[in-house]
């Protein structure tokens, strides 16, 4: 009787049997960077989203053999944060931009800076590996948002870095021959293989100097009147809104039926009465056009800031009974 095919027999079920292997697998990913570009505390930054994508490969088993891992993305405050993602938030020098990461488009779900909460980031990956290796990858995308009513920050460039222990894939591999193996546990336990690798990116937004193209002002009103044999004064305000800490500067035209640099209401009949406007309540600063001269200066704080627009109409002859209007511009400058 012939051994040999016995022999045979008892390799091949050996071989059969041990089916659970340990081998390199490994596992990377890499992330785009989170641009908001520039934009301005007052019209808002549109959300914007950026890319994980991973990748895990398993080497040095036999002619076919099967992967199955676990994996997390954890992501911190990032090293200008304050230890907290509630928010998360990029500083320029003492101003701080806040802003946030999250899972899903609806941004209700903010992205976990752990492996271990019951909402982390987990997906599962399975690939063949035959003589040579084998890996398989993929991608998750990272939804981004600025939240509006930050007005206060100062104009420039707002980051954070996220690096080493603020951006971590976590990972748990279990491998085996000829049949797929269990799942681990998690992406933290109950692997064959276990490991953890960095995902660098950075987050950035620009402010940008300017002003409110939508800022407050009310109408000048002298009211119903007699005879203009003595001065009748009124006062409104304009209210910019600016950036902190930019100089602007207030201008008001002539109107629209001035002589020379003499402000005039007109009863659309050829009748005119004669008015100014100023930029102090003693109604001795005229208030023009001309920068740095005869205009309004100020220094934003991003909040609105009411400024008193002084109004007076001399003593002249009356004219006719009727309704005197005139319109004036209001320009903001930056």
């Amino acid at each position: 009787m012939c051994k040999r095919p016995t022999v045979l027999c008892i390799l091949i079920a050996a071989l059969f049997a041990s089916s659970a292997v340990q081998a390199a697998t490994t596992c990377t990913a890499s992330m785009t960077d989170v641009t908001f570009g520039p934009s301005d505390p007052f019209s808002g930054w549109s959300d914007v989203t950026a890319t994980i994508t991973y990748n895990c490969s398993t080497f040095g088993l036999s002619l076919l053999a099967y992967a199955r891992v676990k994996l997390c993305f954890s992501i911190g405050d990032g090293n200008q944060g304050t230890g907290t993602i509630l928010p998360r938030r990029m500083t320029n020098a003492s101003s701080a931009l806040a802003f946030n990461l999250y899972r899903d488009p609806s941004f209700t779900q903010i992205w976990p800076d752990s492996p271990n909460t019951p909402n982390k980031v987990e997906v599962e990956l399975e690939y063949t590996v035959p003589l040579l290796g084998g890996s398989g990858g993929g991608s998750i995308t990272v939804h981004s948002r600025i939240p509006p009513g930050q007005v206060t920050v100062i104009p420039g460039v707002f980051s954070n870095t996220f690096s080493t222990a603020d951006a971590l894939l976590y990972y748990q591999a279990n491998e085996a021959l000829l049949l797929w193996p269990s799942w681990p546990a998690s992406c933290t336990s109950g692997g064959l293989i276990s490991g953890s690798t960095s995902f660098d990116f950075e987050a950035r937004a620009v402010v940008e100097a300017t002003c409110n193209p939508a800022f407050d002002i009310t109408d000048l009103d002298f009211g119903l009147q007699g005879l203009l044999n003595t001065p009748i004064d009124s006062a409104t305000t304009v209210s910019p809104q600016c950036t902190n800490t930019i100089p602007y500067q207030i201008g008001l035209d002539n109107g629209l039926h001035a002589a020379g640099n003499s402000r005039r209401m007109h009863d659309g009949a050829g009748h005119y009465v004669s008015y100014e406007l100023y930029r102090d309540s003693a109604r001795t600063l005229r208030w023009g056009d001309t920068l740095n001269t005869d205009i309004l200066q100020g220094v934003g704080t991003g909040q609105p800031q009411p400024q008193t627009i002084y109004g007076r109409v001399p003593p002249q002859v009356t004219p006719p009974q009727g309704t005197y209007s005139d319109t004036v511009t209001v320009t903001i400058y930056y």
